[in-house]
């Protein structure tokens, strides 16, 4: 493994499946794709919400098991954990700034501590069975949430969506200007989001061609 601050990543809009466990991942992906575009349709603030509260988990547990191993195996784990644990931190601040912007109401709040629940369990699982299938998954993951925040971003420039101000905790996160406004926080996010995708998947196929 290399080390994380030497990591040269490779912005590929779209990894194409290679293998089982990448197939796999992805079919998850679209799976749940549908569900969130049928449950959210174009309500982009409220879909944030509740899929960024899923996105924090990977990192998280990730991290959590690459520290248990390299303290298990007595090695040093390369960068890995710091990267994942960041993610974690990244992804729980895109959800703070979209609670900001969407107010999500007692329902969605309620969805929000069961999605996390459910996938918290069940991603911990696949990363214990299967690693490099889990941050392929992740990586997936992210790209619709890079094509997502897309279409958020198109609708707010032509006028589908307000471009409401930026709330204080994101201009002081990402130190925007401080007249900054939705549409420079939804760039901001996206930009995270593919940085995650190519990190994902960078992590999978360093994973598949240690086991090749």
């Amino acid at each position: 493994m290399s080390n994380v601050t030497e990591m040269q990543f490779v912005a590929i809009p779209h990894h194409t499946p290679e293998n089982l466990s990448d197939r796999v991942a992805l079919r998850i992906t679209k799976i749940l794709r549908f569900f969130a575009d049928t449950f959210f349709a174009n309500r982009y603030g409220h879909r944030a919400v509740v899929l960024e509260t899923v996105a924090g988990v990977p990192g998280m547990v990730a991290g959590a098991l690459q520290h248990l191993k390299a303290i298990r195996l007595m090695q040093p784990d390369n960068g890995w954990i710091r990267k994942l644990l960041d993610e974690a931190e990244n992804e729980r601040m895109h959800l703070m700034t979209f609670i900001h912007i969407a107010q999500p109401n007692r329902f969605e709040r309620g969805l929000i501590m069961l999605a996390q629940g459910i996938f918290y369990n069940l991603f911990f699982l696949l990363y214990l069975i299967s690693s490099k299938t889990a941050h392929r998954l992740v990586g997936y993951f992210e790209e619709e949430a890079v094509y997502s925040y897309t279409e958020y971003l198109a609708g707010v420039d032509n006028g589908t969506y307000e471009n409401v101000p930026a709330p204080q905790i994101a201009i002081d996160y990402w130190q925007l200007d401080a007249s900054a406004r939705l549409r420079e926080v939804i760039i901001a996010v996206r930009n995270d989001e593919a940085n995650h995708r190519d990190v994902n998947h960078y992590f999978a196929d360093v994973l598949t061609n240690n086991q090749t």
